[in-house]
Order: structure tokens, then C-alpha cells, then sequence
């Protein structure tokens, strides 16, 4: 557990400077990239070597397959894949291998109620409970002011993550059971005063799309986004996949350190948040949609102009911080905020309105340009955001005229500091260690069923003379707990690709019976949906049913 690496999803969902921690390595002769759709010539000069400065961002960045499209004025420049579909088969990336984009999701979902405010299904600034009167937040003034818009701008008072155990890793609940449970997750602030990111409140979005159109929000999305806008190849989410399709496989870093493929993940309990795959053929048709302002190629539109503006919008405000070398100091933007589905920022003194995706095994950003009418998407099959961002700012500076900077050297050197910040972490966590602190009890009391009023039960079962702790509703967080000190254990993971190994700590009430268990992440870079450090596990003696 010596070396940590940033939660590839905090960097895509959460920062504006994404990166991801990965040594370089040595591989075999990948095969040749798939042939770009348009003549290298319609590319600006600097992005005449684009194949060797993307490959060189797969080598540094341990990443088996990457796809790109570029699209500028209304046609598409650019659709290629480089590297293989799964690390060390045959098979190459091509412009129409379908990955998973995570959170650009959002900005789908985004339109899809826009879409049903213009038919006057709903209006943007209707309160939620007049769609799901149910609907419940833990602050009964939050849940009366709750409004559909909010639903899209990470301003409701939850904290980072909030409830995403509830459907990460994949869980047995329901997109209703999910929302209901809503209503027993704690805020982190007062509503509407701070940026934090979730993904729960896109499964509020995803029944107030299916409850006011009376279709599923697969069936929805497919209808009134695919079809109109071209985009044949993409899927809702992972359990349309057939055998022969042309699909990426994930990669993700086993205990930080060996790639391997990881299966593909369904997140069918809200899918609104994140559940599509793309193809980046269909995300360039997706792009000048958007560039055009909702207008599609044969004239009609898609959503009205001012549509789009409201999405486009900043609803939320966010810190800037400073970059973390000073190699990177040209992407601090002047302004940055998220408006429905879409962070705003700018770059060298253009707009951009972007987003990114972060899923077990791929990561992805979406980059606009407005006022160029440019736009590039870069997909992954590993978890690098520095790969994704490196590409994405070679372009970005080949249209807005600038000289060649070597990008992927800059965030290599990002990668390299997190690295080392993560490594200085465990070692604190070492020397606090006290290694004659036994367990108060013997280990068998500490066996028992633990319920947490917002994610349910978790399990602490004896077996074979260890203690085994299993989450009732996620069957992959199924785990061995070993004693840390005193009353604190650590439990890893049996699934090793999650690197979200975690610290359990039991407190005891004056007679000795255990009176709760908390835990936390042993990393502060595990991803952010494991958001151990929001669970507050009664045993269930104690515990008031829900």
C-alpha cells in the first residue's frame, strides 16, 4: 500500500486541472493507429505529427487505446483511434469503438430536459416535488426549493459524492430506492452557496425525465438525442452491448501498479449521471450540434437556441486553484463555474465549455470552443487524465495559433508530484501507527450487522478466524479486515481493482459493547465515490429500522 495514485474520477469530475498518477512502462509494438477520416492536410501545422504526440501520451501514460475527433466550422477534421481495444490483443482503436463517457453523460441529460421544456412538459424552475412529490432531501426547506435546474448544477448543500455508494460500485437498488434514500444523506452546506459534486441528484433528473415523458430515460435519450442527431452507434448503457460489437475494454491499476482489463461496468440505477457509451464518430456529430446552438445538419433543431444558452450559463461558481507545477501554469483559467451539465472556464482568452468522464478502466473529456467552432473529444480505455488533458491542449493550441508545448512532459511532471504527495501520506499514516495497540475485544465481537440510515447494512462476519465485511447491497465491496491499531482495522478489498482499500474504526461504549463503526478511505486520492467517511454504522440492536 506504499504507492497511491489520484482517484481518476475526482480529477475528471471534481478539479479543473485533472491528472492521474502513472510511471511510464515498457510495451510491445502496438499496432498501427486506424486511418484518420479526413486528409492530415485540413489539420493546423502543429498537429502534423498528432499520431507520434498521441502515441507518445499512451506510452507515458500507460494507456492501451485512445480515440479522438476534432471537429471545426460544422465538419468534422478529424476521427481516429490510436492503440488496441484491449492491452496486448489484437484489435485497434477506431473512430467508431464505443467507450464509456461517464459524466459527459450529463450534458445529455441536461438537454433532455431542456428538450422537454420547450413541449412545456416542465419548466426549468419548477420545485421538484412538482413532478415526484416523494422526493425528500434531509432539510425539509431544501426539498421544498429544490428546483429541476438544481438538479443539474452541484449547488444543493451535499457534500463531494454524496450517496454515490448508493449505485458505485454497482448496487441492487432501484433508481427510486436510490433517490428515496436521499433523504437520509447528510448536506455539507446551506443550499445554493457552494460548488460540490455529485451524481445523485442526476438519478432525480433521470425519474423526472421518465415521470414527465412517460418513456424510460434510454428510450428517451435514444428517441429525441440519438436518432435526430445521428448518433446510430451509441448506447445507453453497457447491458445493450452485444457480443462482435466494436468496444473497449477498461483498464485500471490493480494495487497501483499492474494494468489489467476490467470489466464493463452497468449503472442502471442512474444512468442519467453517467451510463452512456460513444463512439467518438457519434460525439463529433454530437459536437456540432452543440456548436451550432442546437441546430441540426438538415436545418431543424434539436433544442432552441436559448436552450442551449440557459446551459451554458454559470448556475455555480468555483474556486480556481493554482496549478500543481508551474509547468501547467498556462491552463489556470480567469473564471471558472458549471452551468447544466457543462463546466465554463476559459483558456488563453477563449471560453470553453467542457466536460469530463471518469468509469472503472476509462476517462474521457469533451472540450468546446464556442467562438471558434471548435471542438475535440479524446476517450480513453485506462484511468489517465493527464493523457486525456495532454491531448486535448495540443489541439486547443494548434487552432488558437500557439507554439508546440509539450504537454505531455508537463503533466508527466504533475503526475510525478501526486505521486510523491500520496507516498508522504501513507508514511504519515505508518509512523502514527501505534504497533502494540491491540483490539479491545476479542475478534469475534466485533462480528455483527451495521446499518447506516442512508446506505443500509454492511456486514462484519468471522470466517476462518478472520473477519470478513461485506456491503449487503454492492457485491463487490466484499473485503478482509486485519487489525491496524487498538480498535481501527484495515479492510482490503478482494476486488484489487478498486484501490479504495479503507480504515474501520470501532468505538466502544462505556460497558465495552461496540456503540458504532466509521471508516474512511486509507488514501485521501481514493475516488470519491467511495464515500466511506459519510457512513455512520450503528449495530443494528441499536439501530432504528428505516
Amino acid at each position: 500500500m506504499s504507492r497511491r495514485v489520484l482517484s481518476p474520477r475526482l480529477a475528471c469530475c471534481a478539479a479543473l486541472l485533472a491528472f492521474a498518477a502513472s510511471p511510464v512502462w515498457a510495451q510491445p509494438p502496438l499496432p498501427d493507429s486506424a486511418p484518420a477520416a479526413s486528409a492530415s492536410a485540413a489539420l493546423p501545422a502543429q498537429l502534423q505529427d498528432f499520431t507520434a504526440y498521441v502515441d507518445s501520451a499512451r506510452k507515458q501514460f500507460e494507456v492501451p487505446g485512445i480515440a479522438v475527433a476534432i471537429v471545426k466550422d460544422g465538419k468534422v477534421v478529424l476521427e481516429q483511434g490510436f492503440g488496441e481495444k484491449e492491452a496486448g490483443k489484437s484489435g485497434a482503436v477506431d473512430a467508431h469503438t464505443l467507450f464509456a463517457i461517464a459524466s459527459n453523460t450529463k450534458a445529455f441529460t441536461a438537454a433532455s430536459l431542456q428538450i422537454l421544456a420547450e413541449r412545456g412538459k416542465l419548466k426549468m424552475d419548477d420545485r421538484v416535488i412538482d413532478h415526484l412529490p416523494w422526493f425528500q432531501m434531509s432539510d425539509p426547506y431544501v426539498t421544498r426549493e429544490m428546483r429541476i435546474r438544481d438538479l443539474l448544477a452541484h449547488r444543493s448543500g451535499l457534500g463531494l459524492g454524496a450517496g454515490d455508494l448508493l449505485y458505485w460500485p454497482p448496487t441492487r437498488y432501484s433508481t427510486r430506492e436510490v433517490v428515496q434514500r436521499l433523504r437520509e444523506v447528510p448536506l455539507a452546506t446551506s443550499f445554493r452557496s457552494a460548488y460540490a459534486y455529485d451524481n445523485i441528484l442526476f438519478a432525480v433528473a433521470t425519474l423526472v425525465i421518465e415521470e414527465t415523458s412517460g418513456q424510460s430515460y434510454a428510450d428517451f435519450v435514444r428517441d429525441n438525442l440519438f436518432k435526430p442527431v445521428g448518433m446510430d452507434e451509441s448506447l445507453v448503457d453497457m447491458t445493450y452491448l452485444k457480443p462482435g460489437m466494436d468496444v473497449a475494454m477498461g483498464h485500471a491499476k490493480f494495487d497501483f501498479k499492474d494494468l489489467k482489463p476490467v470489466p464493463p461496468m452497468a449503472w442502471v440505477n442512474n444512468p442519467g449521471a453517467g451510463g452512456i457509451y460513444a463512439s467518438v464518430h457519434d460525439l463529433a456529430k454530437w459536437m456540432n450540434v452543440q456548436l451550432a446552438g442546437g441546430a441540426l445538419p438538415d436545418g431543424t433543431r434539436l433544442f432552441k437556441e436559448e436552450s442551449q444558452k440557459q446551459m451554458w450559463s454559470m448556475l455555480t461558481p468555483m474556486r480556481i486553484g493554482e496549478p500543481p507545477v508551474p509547468e501547467l501554469a498556462a491552463v489556470k483559467p480567469n473564471f471558472a463555474g458549471y452551468g447544466e451539465g457543462w463546466f465554463l472556464t476559459d483558456y488563453r482568452g477563449q471560453r470553453l465549455v467542457w466536460h469530463t468522464g471518469g468509469w472503472p478502466g476509462m476517462v474521457s473529456r469533451l472540450t468546446l470552443v464556442p467562438e471558434l467552432k471548435l471542438g475535440v473529444v479524446v476517450l480513453t480505455n485506462q484511468e489517465s487524465g493527464a493523457a486525456f488533458n495532454a491531448v486535448t491542449y495540443r489541439v486547443l493550441d494548434a487552432y488558437l495559433g500557439r507554439d508546440k508545448t509539450d504537454w505531455v512532459a508537463a503533466y508527466a511532471a504533475a503526475v510525478k508530484k501526486s505521486e510523491d504527495k500520496a507516498d508522504d501520506s501513507w508514511k504519515q499514516h505508518e509512523a502514527a501507527r501505534d504497533r502494540n495497540g491491540k483490539p479491545s475485544l476479542a475478534i469475534a465481537r466485533y462480528a455483527g450487522t451495521y446499518r447506516d440510515r442512508w446506505y443500509g447494512d454492511v456486514v462484519v462476519a468471522q470466517q476462518g478466524g478472520k473477519l470478513r465485511l461485506t456491503f449487503s447491497k454492492t457485491p463487490q465491496l466484499v473485503g478482509t479486515m486485519t487489525p491496524w491499531q487498538h480498535d481501527t482495522f484495515v479492510v482490503r478489498w478482494d476486488d484489487r481493482s478498486l484501490n479504495a482499500d479503507a480504515f474501520v474504526s470501532f468505538t466502544l461504549d462505556a460497558d465495552g459493547a461496540i456503540r458504532d463503526a466509521r471508516m474512511e478511505p486509507i488514501s485521501p486520492l481514493t475516488d470519491f465515490s467511495f464515500d466511506f467517511q459519510d457512513l455512520r454504522l450503528a449495530p443494528v440492536k441499536n439501530a432504528k429500522d428505516d
